[in-house]
């Protein structure tokens, strides 16, 4: 990954899959009564092709601050974004509004556009038309620590 751009809401990078980063894959882990995961291993896994479906158009960015909290989504979280993808009405995006980049979920109603955010500190922000906005592009993937 490389840094491209740092904004007080997201850090992007660019996705860089022009390599194979193929890893072990463990199939079959169940959630219930342990097994032998090593028995399972037999399969590789890349993270690129796994994650990354429009290699041109996508990016990462890198989570800053907490009004997606309650989405699962937090501070330093990896952010998998593809730009060719359209927006649609409960769409996790990374949106550009007044000179600002933000990441909501969308909610599109009779009376216009909200970015919602996911915790009650934070208000919706609708959107008019005295707003330079713009999606910038649709969240595909969280990647966060537990």
């Amino acid at each position: 990954m490389r840094l491209i751009k740092t904004t007080p809401e997201i850090d992007f990078f660019t996705a860089d899959t022009t390599y194979d980063l193929s890893l072990p894959l463990a199939e079959g882990i169940k959630a219930g009564f342990p097994s032998p995961a090593q028995d399972y291993i037999d399969l590789a896994f890349d993270l690129n092709k796994e994650l990354v479906k429009n290699p041109s158009s996508t990016f990462y960015g890198r989570v800053r601050g907490d009004s997606m909290v309650d989405e699962g989504i937090y501070d330093g979280d990896i952010l998998v974004i593809d730009k060719s993808l359209p927006p649609a009405d409960g769409h996790k995006a990374v949106c550009y509004i007044d000179g600002e980049f933000t990441l909501k979920t969308i909610r599109i109603k009779k009376d216009g556009i909200y970015l919602m955010p996911a915790n009650p500190a934070y208000k919706p922000i609708k959107v008019t038309e005295e707003n330079d906005f713009v999606v910038w592009g649709i969240v595909t993937y969280v990647i966060h620590k537990f």
